[in-house]
């Protein structure tokens, strides 16, 4: 079965055993505010902005990796690592990215597509498998996941295969235009619209797997389940039999993520 409903009460059984198999064996290591773009960059707004911090397990090798994403709707929030993603035997790569309004689309998609390249190219050294990376993120960064799961062409400006990741982790995120797209455009607020840069738009077959989780269809932001709904019945239709829905009963749009990450810690729990 590929569609769940997962309830609470599942998901914290889910949580405690989570807690109780921490690989505390391991020691973690976490390099911060490393630039993701060239050094010849010039703008203010982009060396502000496009810095990474890696979170590894140190001495370990072949690990796989975590890129994640923040929310805040395009329009605030910091990088920072999700208490459920910490010590599980991966790193994690936390991205900040430019900001609407003082960055305008798609100026934060090329910023997370050049954050996923520079993982493909450096986590190597740090021991990790570039061939197991999983690029998650929740609301926001969950919009950022899906397009650029898609929509192949900007991670290809980097020489960067979206196919190859290991799978495609988006909390919650939106699968039509982003609303602060449609804010920029000077849309009318809360309707929705398809283009170019609607994760929808590019649905098809061929694709790692897409685990699509959102909150509780009746506490979620509008519309914010039955759009991964939508987007899992065009990807389905489109003959992709890898892509998951899940529907996490009993949890908004913000208290979803952290059972949104213990299913992103499972799944990479069962392909080691």
């Amino acid at each position: 079965m590929k569609k769940h409903c997962l309830t609470l009460s599942f998901l914290l059984i889910l949580s405690f055993l989570f807690t109780s198999t921490v690989l505390a064996q391991d020691i973690y290591k976490t390099e911060r505010d490393i630039p993701y773009i060239p050094a010849t960059e010039k703008d203010a707004y982009r060396m502000e902005r496009c810095k990474l911090d890696v979170y590894y397990p140190e001495g370990k090798t072949n690990f796989a990796t975590v890129v994640w994403f923040h929310g805040g709707g395009l329009e605030g929030g910091n990088k920072h690592i999700p208490r459920e993603l910490t010590e599980r035997g991966f790193a994690v790569v936390s991205v900040n990215y430019r900001l609407s309004p003082k960055a305008t689309h798609p100026a934060y998609i090329e910023d997370a597509a050049e954050a996923v390249a520079w993982t493909v190219n450096h986590i190597g050294k740090y021991g990790g498998n570039k061939e197991r990376i999983v690029v998650s993120g929740h609301s926001a960064g969950g919009y950022l996941a899906l397009i650029l799961a898609l929509d192949k062409s900007y991670l290809a400006k980097h020489s960067v295969d979206a196919d190859q990741m290991m799978a495609w982790f988006p909390l919650s995120g939106q699968t039509v235009t982003h609303y602060t797209i449609r804010k920029e455009r000077k849309m009318p607020d809360g309707i929705p619209f398809i283009d170019a840069f609607a994760p929808i738009q590019h649905a098809r077959k061929d694709t790692p797997p897409i685990h699509l989780v959102a909150g509780d269809r009746r506490l979620e932001m509008m519309a914010r389940y039955e759009e991964n709904a939508h987007l899992y019945a065009v990807l389905k239709g489109v003959g992709n039999e890898r892509v998951y829905l899940y529907e996490l009963q009993g949890f908004d749009h913000g208290s979803m993520c952290a059972p949104g990450c213990m299913l992103l810690v499972e799944y990479l729990n069962k392909h080691k």
